[in-house]
């Protein structure tokens, strides 16, 4: 499949060489280059692309603020960051974005994302809504479905995310995921811990307090948050018997 794509950084070498990498990839038919945010929206304003590729650290309008922009398109482009930085994995995530490639930019690395974007448009299904975050697995830089993740933790001001395999940790607050999460049916239920509610297998009361019961792993439930949990559950398995 050939791929129309769009390079964006304000910085020529960084922009020459992402530019570059892209049009070396066999499957890149054309690549439209800008050097900020105001001059991409030109082109797109223009033009139809497949993907941008999109540095986040830019003067005047940054690559969050036109990820943004592109998000409420009627057809958006597939966002792919380009970055040094992961401070802004979290907004990715929100924003549902593709892929999240850290600078210095490999071709392997970007070689991935461009299968991605190859595959979202070789396949005739509705757009995902489910945000994904971006996670460090040896080195590389891979996007998690919110999906996989059955319970969070607290790690100061990190999250480590548990899947039924593995765990990641990612920079954001539990306070922040369970503000965002909370219309995905994830609850509170500690300071230190956010479970998905429709995992939780079993409620036990034992000598030092309540427990869950999540994906086989046993959590601890903080006094304040036992009643909304209760409440919680009682919800959700009424609505399962009445369906």
């Amino acid at each position: 499949m050939s791929l129309v794509v769009l390079a964006v950084d304000d910085e020529p070498p960084a922009l020459d060489e992402l530019a570059y990498l892209l049009n070396a990839d066999g499957r890149v038919a054309h690549v439209h280059r800008a050097g900020d945010a105001t001059e991409a929206l030109r082109v797109l304003r223009d033009t139809e692309v497949d993907a941008v590729f999109l540095d986040i650290r830019m003067p005047g309008l940054d690559g969050m603020e036109l990820a943004r922009i592109l998000h409420r398109f009627a057809q958006p482009p597939a966002i792919v960051f380009v970055t040094a930085y992961d401070d802004g994995a979290v907004d990715a995530f929100d924003l549902g974005v593709t892929d999240y490639v850290r600078k210095p930019v490999r071709a392997e690395r970007l070689a991935e994302s461009l299968r991605r974007v190859a595959g979202l448009r070789s396949v005739p299904s509705p757009p995902q809504d489910e945000p994904a975050i971006p996670v460090e697995l040896a080195g590389t830089t891979r996007m998690l479905p919110r999906s996989s993740v059955r319970w969070v933790e607290a790690q100061g001001d990190y999250a480590r995310l548990h899947t039924g395999e593995t765990s990641h940790l990612v920079r954001v607050s539990l306070a922040t995921l369970a503000e965002r999460w909370a219309n995905a049916g994830f609850v509170r239920i500690h300071r230190s811990y956010l479970v998905q509610l429709r995992l939780v297998t079993e409620l036990r009361l034992t000598g030092s307090g309540y427990v869950v019961a999540v994906d086989g792993a046993e959590l601890p439930v903080s006094r304040r948050h036992t009643r909304e949990l209760k409440d919680r559950l009682i919800r959700a398995a009424k609505h399962d018997w009445t369906r």
